[in-house]
């Protein structure tokens, strides 16, 4: 999707690498973490353990809620240094903040169009165990640890279907950059895009 936008000319802001970059070694969000959840937390080489972290909040919602409280306002530091810096380097830009956990990070920014892709929970679950190789019990967990679908819905502008072909998605990402971006160019856009694998 966000390739996509990105092939029409949009500045594409990655959530995901802004999350990694608030956690990087070094960083007071990674040092607040290991104080919260233990050294356990930390891998040999100094960075974060995912899979380690993970397995203690995915299934422990008031644990998810204060690993949120670190991370979410460092990636909004990040994301709104990011969004600056592009608005300053070409003053028209398009810019689509991809955002997976639009609703979860409550991201705050002012967007012209909230753009939420969706598939429904069975598969995002399969293409986490086909893409990702995760066991479809840790899949499950992470979507039940997401916002329901409704809420995620409930915030949408526009709604990419993308239960189909990876073409039809395409298709009307293609359609949404024709007939609602692609003109915003001269008055500037920011578009959050909210969604899941």
């Amino acid at each position: 999707m966000a390739k996509r936008f990105a092939e029409h000319g949009a500045v594409i802001i990655d959530a995901d690498q802004l999350a990694r970059a608030a956690v990087a070694p070094g960083t007071d969000a990674l040092a607040h973490i290991a104080d919260i959840f233990g050294p356990e937390v930390i891998a040999e080489d100094g960075s974060l353990n995912r899979a380690r972290l993970g397995a203690i909040v995915f299934d422990n919602p008031a644990a998810l809620s204060v690993l949120n409280k670190v991370v979410h306002p460092a990636v909004r530091l990040l994301s709104t240094a990011a969004i600056a810096d592009a608005e300053r380097a070409d003053p028209d830009v398009v810019i689509v903040y991809d955002v997976p956990l639009l609703v979860e990070a409550s991201v705050g920014h002012p967007f012209d169009l909230i753009v939420v892709v969706h598939a429904d929970a069975d598969t995002r679950v399969q293409r986490m165990i086909e893409l990702r190789g995760m066991a479809e019990a840790d899949a499950r967990s992470r979507i039940n640890a997401q916002a329901a679908d409704v809420d995620r819905l409930a915030v949408a502008d526009v709604v990419i279907d993308s239960m189909g072909s990876l073409e039809h998605t395409i298709d009307q990402v293609d359609r949404l950059w024709d007939e609602r971006l692609r003109g915003l160019r001269s008055t500037h856009s920011d578009a959050g895009v909210g969604g899941a694998p």
